[in-house]
Order: structure tokens, then C-alpha cells, then sequence
């Protein structure tokens, strides 16, 4: 972390930051949702107002909150800041453990707060830059088998399987293992397949997804910035979703404008490709939306220049009338700085009915909003393809109910070889798996 020659004026800073409360959220995140979400006037501040819950992480016998007919285990513990999931044919789970690469420079007193703030909450903790496999044991509940899948990658996050071909997107390029079903650990060394927009890294995770024929990947590469302040040239390639040749490793621009799409999924009804996205910060408590969308082939979404379709943001110059003309407006807000890391169409039988068809959202939780939003895993519903009414909370207490203090906030999500949904804690440092209650109740 840089140092300052000023502590105490740090310490003012910090303190004005911490108490910058006073700009409050006039919406409700649900409020926020939808097709067509209420969008105040924008602001301009010297120091965003900053809210952030102190990480302490779970006590023993603790577990997050599951609404009624469901219930919650835990089946990992003591990962290092686990992000993503995934779920190998023969039931296997992969967590990914990792956290940025420490490779962004503090340029200005406002990141260098924003990043003492934000690291009160146990989001920057040290990740393991290692994959664990995680292998259900005999018998009924506890935690599972873990075993070190793969060691001394670099910030990693994406994974997939391809016949016998194990990708992994490090934070700079994807690099390709040989598989054995079965395996609790690589035996193979790895190569590198394809170089990913490495430089800076304001978004480091890098969201990978198979084509259903397994001959493409696609890639959610975040921007270098909020809104271009580390200038344009670093965000090349960036702010988009990339499509990969699985053979070759050649790859394009597939769509382009969205700030950070993650979770990157395939709808079941229509096929199409669908991501959620992190929008920009800094212009108030309820702007802008982060949400969940559609990504059409050649597609452009509005960053940096306009947010939720053409809503022009007039901090970005130069500015471009061009493209905002046609910047796609997304299909659904999921309300303003809930950070969603996580999309997970539900098609399994073991939850109950009315999640059956619709997706799982991870909202890792707000740094710049009063109050609190996020930290939850929330369910959608979808209707012919298109999602419908508004997010329905499903897992909960991630945050104490005064807001100082963090337990755990959900990042990846995935379905286990039973339907089970998933769900990777990188504060609790742990991985939930949510059931069916026997006896229809919640925990």
C-alpha cells in the first residue's frame, strides 16, 4: 500500500469518507430493478460517501440466512478467499481461490482511501492463487474432501472443461491443463493457450464460459478504470466480452461497453449468452444500476460514455454522441452497487418449484452506499427467456443487521451433481451448499 508524508490529513480524509453517510439512497434495491429503473440526477463528489461493514467473518455454529423451504450447510471451510466454482462430470467441485494482483498503481488520496475502506471489510484478503477440489464424502452433512487441484497461478477465476482440456483464465492470459476424470490433483504442468488484457488491472477477474458445441470461450474482461481516468489506451480489449477459439486460441472482440461482466451463462430457454455487470461508481447512491442482461454479438453497451442505454455520463471526455446513439440499454437493473458476481440458470429439481427456470444472482455487496446493498444471493425469475418481476432475496445474513460487521458476501455460484446450489464465500472464506428443506422449512 502507498505511503503517505501526510497521516494526519489521511486520517481527516478517512474520517469525512467514513462519514459521508449523510448522502443516502433514495431507492430500495428492489425499487432499482427491473426493465425500466428510476434514475436520479447525477452527482458529482470530491470524495464519494463510503459505508463498509468491518469483515469478521463467521463464528462457530453460525451459517448465512436461506429463505423458507430451504436449508444451508457448510461444506468447506478455511479456503483462502475462494471466488468461483465448478462442478466437473463426475461430481468433483473446483473452488477457485484468489484475489487481485496487487498490480494497480495509487495514483490520487481517493484511491488510496477508497482502498483502506474497502479492505476493512476482509474483501482484500489474500487469495490462494490456487484451485482446491472439493469430493463429497461418505454419508450425510460435514464438510467435504479437499484436495490442492493446482498451485502458483495468477490471480485466477475463470474455469472450464473441454473434453479433456481444463481452462483456467488467470488474470492475464488462460492457460490449458490436461484432465483425467478422477484426478484430485493436475499432473500436468499447463501451458499457456491465450494471452487476456493483463495491464493494470482495476478489474482483475476474468469470468470464462464454453460454447454448449465446446468450440469457443468467451471471457468477461472488466475495464482499467471507473470511467477512463487511467486514459484510453489501457482499455483496450477491455470493458467486454471476448470470444476465444478453443483450438487455436485466436480470439475477438464479441461485445464491447460493459464496464465488468462476470458470471457469464448460457439461458436455457433461448440459448443467447447473458451476463451480470458492475456499472460505475462515483455519481451518487443510486446511480448507477448494476445489471443483468442479454449479450448480443457486436454489441455495445454504453461505458464509459452513457449508463443504462443513453444516459449520457458527462465526467468521460472525450465524449462520443456516436456511440451512444447505439448503446444497448440492458434488459434488467438489479439496483445500484450490489455487485453481482455470480449467474447461475437453474435447470436441477432439488430446490423447490418456483426457482426451477429462473437464475441465481451473487451480490457481493456495496463499498460507496447508505445503506448497505447486496450481500445476498438473490433469484430471478424468467419468463420465455426474459426475466421477470423483481429480485427475490434467498440467502441472507451475510451482514449484521446494524451494518458494521461482515460475516461472509457470495461471489461464485454453481449447482452440485445432486442440484444443490453452491455458493463460494470469499469473506467466510468458506463454500455453502444450499437444499431443499425436509420439512419445508427454512433454517
Amino acid at each position: 500500500m502507498a505511503k503517505t508524508k501526510h497521516p494526519c490529513l489521511l486520517a481527516i480524509a478517512l474520517a469525512v469518507a467514513l462519514s459521508g453517510c449523510d448522502e443516502k439512497a433514495t431507492y430500495e434495491p428492489a425499487q432499482q430493478s427491473g426493465t425500466n429503473p428510476p434514475l436520479p440526477q447525477a452527482k458529482n463528489f470530491l470524495m464519494p460517501p463510503m459505508q463498509v461493514p468491518d469483515g469478521v467473518g463467521w463464528k462457530e455454529g453460525e451459517a448465512p440466512v436461506v429463505a423458507a423451504g430451504l436449508k444451508i450447510e457448510r461444506i468447506a471451510s478455511g479456503l483462502m478467499h475462494p471466488r468461483q466454482l465448478y462442478t466437473l462430470p463426475n461430481g468433483d467441485v473446483l473452488v477457485v481461490e484468489a484475489n487481485g494482483p496487487g498490480t494497480e498503481p495509487t495514483t490520487t488520496p481517493k484511491q488510496l482511501i477508497a482502498g483502506i475502506v474497502k479492505n476493512r471489510s476482509g474483501k482484500g484478503g489474500k487469495g490462494g492463487n490456487r484451485i482446491t477440489l472439493l469430493r463429497k464424502p461418505g454419508g450425510a452433512g460435514g464438510e467435504w474432501d479437499k484436495h490442492v487441484f493446482v498451485e502458483n497461478l495468477h490471480s485466477p477465476f475463470g474455469v472450464q472443461l473441454i473434453g479433456d482440456n481444463l481452462f483456467v483464465a488467470n488474470t492475464d492470459d488462460i492457460v490449458k491443463f490436461r484432465y483425467t476424470p478422477g484426478q484430485t490433483r493436475l499432473d500436468d504442468p499447463g501451458s499457456v493457450f491465450a494471452d487476456l488484457p493483463g495491464t493494470i488491472n482495476h478489474h482483475w477477474t476474468k469470468a470464462l464460459l464454453a460454447s454448449p458445441d465446446g468450440s469457443k470461450l468467451y471471457v468477461g474482461v472488466g475495464s482499467n478504470s471507473n470511467i477512463t481516468e487511467n486514459g484510453l489506451a489501457v482499455e483496450y480489449r477491455r470493458a467486454a466480452v471476448l470470444e476465444v477459439d478453443a483450438e487455436s486460441g485466436a480470439s475477438r472482440i464479441y461485445a464491447s461497453g460493459i464496464r465488468n461482466p462476470t458470471g457469464l451463462q448460457w439461458e436455457p430457454t433461448t440459448g443467447k449468452l447473458w451476463a451480470v455487470v458492475n456499472e460505475r461508481d462515483e455519481i451518487g447512491a443510486d446511480l448507477v444500476p448494476d445489471y443483468l442482461t442479454s449479450v448480443r454479438e457486436g454489441g455495445f453497451y454504453g461505458w464509459p460514455y452513457s449508463y443504462f442505454g443513453q444516459h449520457v455520463d458527462t465526467r468521460v471526455t472525450p465524449q462520443r454522441p456516436d456511440l451512444v446513439a447505439r448503446a444497448i440499454t440492458p434488459d434488467y437493473a438489479l439496483g445500484s452497487h450490489i455487485a453481482p458476481l455470480g449467474l447461475l440458470f437453474y435447470q436441477a429439481a432439488n430446490l423447490p418449484q418456483k426457482y426451477q427456470g429462473g437464475a441465481f444472482v451473487s451480490e457481493h455487496g456495496s463499498w460507496d452506499r447508505s445503506p448497505l446493498s447486496g450481500y445476498a444471493v438473490v433469484y430471478v425469475g424468467f419468463r420465455d427467456g426474459r426475466p421477470v418481476g423483481v429480485p427475490e432475496p434467498v440467502v441472507t445474513g451475510f451482514v449484521s443487521g446494524d451494518e458494521k460487521a461482515l460475516k461472509g458476501a457470495p461471489v461464485g455460484l454453481a449447482v452440485d451433481a445432486e442440484g444443490a446450489l453452491l455458493i463460494a464465500d470469499d469473506v467466510g472464506d468458506s463454500v455453502w451448499r444450499v437444499t431443499a428443506a425436509a420439512d419445508g422449512s427454512g433454517r
